[in-house]
């Protein structure tokens, strides 16, 4: 069998294997919607506005905008990702500057974040690309300051049906807060990007965290819908 092919198929077989199960365990929704805007060739614009729960924080709105730069398209990495809308998966090295505002959440205080992003993308085979994200949360939060750093690495490949490919997806997630002085959260997550035309893409995934930050540790099980606009 060809080597892409069976990649493609060990792709789609842990999607069934930790999706199906997930449904009727999973215990939140997290709605999304993100917006990209080119600027100039290199620089890219993106706002975003979800509904998250991480490293413990109670689930809670996060909003504002981010600036990509990033350099030119390599020809390895655009063969791998030819079916993609983002047109940053080409690229070799991405870094971004962004802010979020989080509101209180259970009547706590707003929290200003500050997100230094470096992501590098790698060609395993012709048809399966390796992502390594590198992001901090820079957190202010009445006078207080914490910061966590997590690193999600990800593998996706694009898979045919008919003329239409999807592209399924599978990646761990590591998180480092200052708080605990320790890597206090895992998160797994297993999703499909479905590209709608030219200018839209939907996200659907799964994702389980295992938070060691507070005692006793805690499970959580979710499902995810990011809509992703493309202009």
């Amino acid at each position: 069998m060809h080597g892409a092919r069976w990649w493609e198929l060990v792709i789609a077989g842990v999607l069934i294997c930790v999706c199906m199960p997930a449904r009727a365990q999973t215990d939140q929704f997290l709605p999304e919607v993100d917006s990209y805007t080119k600027l100039h060739n290199g620089v890219r614009f993106t706002f975003q506005a979800k509904q998250t729960r991480e490293a413990g924080e109670p689930v809670q709105a996060e909003l504002g905008p981010t600036v990509d730069f990033y350099l030119r398209p390599w020809i390895r990495l655009a063969e791998v990702n030819k079916f993609d809308l983002d047109d940053t998966k080409p690229r070799l090295l991405t870094l971004g500057l962004g802010y979020r505002y989080l509101p209180p959440a259970n009547g706590g205080a707003a929290t200003n974040r500050m997100e230094p992003v470096m992501t590098m993308r790698f060609p395993v085979t012709k048809r399966l690309l390796l992502t390594d994200r590198n992001r901090f949360d820079l957190d202010w939060k009445s006078g207080d300051f914490a910061w966590r750093y997590r690193n999600r690495v990800q593998v996706e490949g694009p898979v045919a049906i008919g003329s239409y490919h999807v592209k399924p997806y599978a990646s761990v997630e590591a998180f480092y807060q200052s708080q605990y002085g320790k890597w206090s959260d895992t998160a797994i997550y297993a999703g499909c990007l479905f590209p709608i035309r030219k200018h839209v893409q939907l996200d659907s995934y799964y994702e389980h965290q295992n938070n060691t930050g507070k005692k006793p540790n805690e499970q959580l099980n979710q499902f995810g819908l990011v809509l992703n606009l493309f202009f």
